[in-house]
């Protein structure tokens, strides 16, 4: 599957590095993919955001879109006013890169869906590129001695959350478990003695995330 993967990107991905800049992918990204957002209007935020001016703009949802940040490597996008996305170029070998693209909705707790392109916006496949978090990695290792006796698993194994982002310095995904704060005040009390109070930190290793 790797060879796959490297086998589209040398066909797809064999772009100048002079327009290897967030922005270019950003502006010819296919439509359909934000689908608030119309090539124009994407042009028109970079062009505003580049301006020093606040990059906010109607969309097509009948609601507000805004860059809220811009560097040669990554993309931040309030895309609605109750989800965000997020892009990385995240480099590989011989000067071509892959896309991570995170779409997180707020309805209203956090939800993330992590999807990979290569630069000529031809979706990657996923498992190849990172193993998805899963809600037994937030549970402490000696949660589950506890369950049985004073513990209800039912709330927190019903529904699974969790947000994903991209550190915009570095190549690093970070997920959030974001299933408590959907819970009831009283069953998010009684689930936080059982879980981890830190995220799960992946490192880019040039052709996946660890």
């Amino acid at each position: 599957m790797k060879r796959l993967i490297f086998s589209l990107l040398f066909v797809f991905g064999t772009f100048c590095s002079i327009a290897q800049r967030m922005e270019n992918f950003f502006i010819a990204m296919p439509e359909g993919i934000i689908v608030q957002l119309e090539e124009a209007w994407r042009k028109d935020l970079v062009e505003l955001y580049k301006s020093g001016k606040t990059a906010t703009l109607e969309n097509t949802m009948q609601g507000k879109s805004t860059l809220l940040k811009l560097t040669d490597n990554y993309l931040l996008l309030q895309s609605t006013g109750r989800s965000t996305v997020e892009m990385k170029l995240l480099p590989l070998i011989n000067n071509t890169y892959i896309i991570c693209m995170i779409t997180t909705v707020y309805a209203p707790v956090a939800d993330s869906r992590v999807v990979f392109y290569t630069t000529d916006w031809k979706i990657l496949p996923a498992e190849e590129l990172y193993t998805p978090v899963t809600a037994d990695w937030f549970l402490k290792d000696d949660a589950g001695h506890f369950f049985g006796e004073s513990f209800d698993m039912k709330p927190i194994s019903d529904i699974f959350l969790v947000k994903y982002s991209i550190d915009a310095e570095s190549n690093t995904l970070t997920a959030e478990y974001t299933t408590p704060l959907y819970l009831d005040e009283e069953s998010r009390k009684k689930a936080l003695p059982f879980l981890k109070d830190t995220p799960k930190v992946y490192e880019w290793r040039l052709s996946r995330f660890e």
